[in-house]
């Protein structure tokens, strides 16, 4: 397996923009990723071809529907999913996650227990925050260790009870780069009766994802952190969603996945977002010789970057602790960078995180500053009072290079 980073950066014609004759450094990934020219082809060829609803007996909303259902292919592809039909679109997770909680509360009962994560995204603790409240629900809380930066499993065996009816957590952490055992995490709540619903917003765009392995009752992602547009994709298994009472307005279809769409999908949307999996596809088999589908290659490609990313990471890490006054609120150790994806947080001793990020952006090197949503996780480490963290997150189309030039910046600020 050979990885290509110059065959890499050609793909994204976002990577070749300066400003006032300086490069671009794009490290707010986390937030949003840059896309390939297919994407942006797929989404015009879309507009332009193919602009109209669904269900039709016309040519371009034949074309339409033939766009969503490779839409669901590909996302079931992506996620090694039993069937395309049970992939849901939305605006994005936030929003898919809201209106999918309506339902999974109105199938509980008053004084039911769920379990949501200190190290979570906000979209997966208020949602349900606000389900409970509505529906009279109990909250219990997983902690993390803020020495370690990782769940201690032992905590969630003994919040689980014959109570326990949902617990939600995350893939990975958007803020500290935690990668969660989720395999376990679903096993544990499975045994207890529970469901499960999984943040992957952070891990998928990092590491393959496999709802059958991961053995979990929801999962949601946004294809918009994996080189696609501002989309969300919610995944759920079919025996919950038909067990479930979607919201939907009465000519909605009644049959799994268009009865919980949250209204008209946006096609183009749906159509950037296959084009950003055979992205991954197109990585799997050009550089490392899948040819055995789609599904395949886009693990093969998937595995081939995620091990080109814990490299920037472990370069990312160091060069950071070389340096006087931060601290990485994170993961840090060689030995378990496999255990972090590459969105790397940290903190200075007398320098706040915004003011590190606007003179970062001075330079041209993108970063984000602040809680990024992640509330739970900066109040846990005793830093969302005082700015948060800086967020620096490369990807695979990023490079060493990229992280030296970000660290020299941090040294002769800092200096």
């Amino acid at each position: 397996m050979t990885f290509d980073l110059e065959a890499i950066r050609s793909q994204f014609p976002a990577l070749s923009d300066t400003d006032d004759g300086q490069p671009r450094i794009y490290f707010d990934n986390p937030a949003g990723t840059q896309v390939p020219q297919r994407v942006a082809d797929a989404m015009s060829d879309c507009l332009l071809k193919a602009n109209a609803n669904i269900g039709g007996y016309f040519r371009t909303s034949e074309l339409a529907g033939a766009i969503a259902d490779d839409a669901m292919a590909a996302m079931a592809d992506f996620l090694n999913a039993p069937s395309s039909e049970e992939i849901i679109f939305g605006q994005n997770m936030t929003s898919l996650t809201f209106h999918v909680s309506r339902s999974i509360g109105q199938y509980l009962d008053a004084g039911d227990e769920i379990i949501l994560s200190r190290m979570d995204h906000d979209a997966n603790v208020q949602p349900w925050v606000l389900m409970a409240r509505d529906y009279d629900l109990e909250i219990k809380w997983l902690p993390f260790d803020v020495e370690t930066f990782e769940f201690d499993l032992s905590n969630l065996e003994t919040l689980l009870t014959d109570r326990t009816r949902l617990v939600c957590v995350g893939g990975a952490s958007n803020l500290i780069g935690t990668i969660n055992d989720i395999d376990t995490i679903c096993r544990l709540a499975r045994d207890a009766g529970a469901w499960t619903y999984i943040d992957a917003v952070q891990s998928a765009p990092h590491i393959v994802t496999d709802v059958q392995e991961i053995g979990c009752d929801f999962l949601v992602c946004s294809p918009y952190k994996f080189f696609g547009p501002h989309q969300g994709v919610l995944w759920g298994r079919r025996a919950v969603l038909e067990a479930l009472e979607p919201y939907k307005v009465r000519p909605a279809p009644d049959s799994i996945p268009w009865n919980f769409a949250p209204g008209t999908a946006s096609h183009e949307g749906m159509a950037g977002t296959a084009a950003a999996v055979d992205y991954f596809a197109w990585v799997g088999s050009e550089m490392a010789g899948a040819t055995d589908g789609r599904a395949t290659s886009v693990r093969a490609g998937m595995a081939l970057l995620q091990d080109y990313e814990q490299d920037l990471s472990t370069h990312l890490v160091e060069g950071l602790r070389s340096l006087s006054g931060v601290k990485v609120q994170g993961i840090t150790a060689p030995e378990a960078m496999p255990r972090r994806v590459p969105t790397v947080s940290f903190t200075h001793t007398t320098i706040a995180p915004s003011t590190i990020a606007r003179a970062l952006g001075e330079q041209n090197i993108f970063v984000w500053s602040g809680h990024n949503y992640a509330v739970e996780v900066a109040r846990s480490l005793g830093i969302l009072e005082s700015g948060g963290a800086v967020r620096v997150g490369p990807v695979h189309y990023n490079s060493t290079d990229e992280i030296d030039r970000f660290l020299n910046a941090l040294d002769g600020l800092f200096a």
